[in-house]
């Protein structure tokens, strides 16, 4: 009798730790803590803490996405030349204007927002370059400037910046560049760095 009472209680002990050993393991896809289970391979699940890494790779898709989003609306023009046109007017629409005004800074909101990011929401283009966001001078240097960061032009006449567009890519002493309210349209230019005012970054 004695002897099978220890082979209760022995077979009770391998029972009781083979259930907490998948309490919180993977079972079917799916990692289990207490009533929420999360799907494997999702950010969620398999980022813990500050994964530098992780967040690096996150920022680039992020970067080539505005990026292409701003590329496909690469010919987009006005209407009638007067800041007006059903695409135009989106953009203005997405910063809460109507058509007729300037919509180089919405261009850039509406891409940002298209790739999924609530800021930068804002049609006017100086308010796209905080000083917590600009790239000082020394920075620009060393080749700091990436792939969609934005520009800004600066208007002597007007003492403020008063254009500004995407950052598509880098090349040397020039940058390649996706932008609205050029001519009417939508369009890519290659402009020389030292034409450029400063630059800001709103993703790291």
């Amino acid at each position: 009798m004695a002897t099978m009472h220890y082979l209760f209680f022995g077979f009770l002990s391998v029972v009781v730790l083979v259930l907490s050993r998948f309490g919180n393991t993977a079972v079917g896809g799916h990692i289990l803590t207490g009533n929420n289970a999360k799907p494997l391979g999702t950010a969620s699940a398999v980022v813990h803490g500050n994964d530098k890494s992780v967040k690096c790779c996150a920022s680039t898709g992020v970067r080539e996405r505005i990026v292409d989003i701003a590329v496909n609306e690469i010919g987009v023009q006005e209407a009638r030349g007067n800041n007006d046109g059903i695409r135009v007017e989106e953009y203005l629409a997405y910063t809460g204007l109507g058509k007729g005004h300037a919509w180089c800074a919405a261009f850039v909101s509406w891409c940002y927002g298209q790739a999924g990011l609530a800021v930068p929401r804002n049609a006017w283009s100086p308010a796209l370059f905080p000083l917590a966001r600009r790239y000082k001078a020394p920075q620009i240097n060393p080749g700091t400037v990436r792939q969609a960061d934005l520009f800004a032009i600066y208007s002597s006449s007007h003492q403020r910046i008063n254009h500004v567009g995407i950052v598509r890519k880098k090349e040397g002493n020039w940058i390649v560049t996706v932008e609205g309210n050029v001519d009417n349209r939508v369009l890519c230019k290659r402009r020389p760095l030292a034409t450029i005012y400063t630059f800001s970054n709103w993703l790291d």
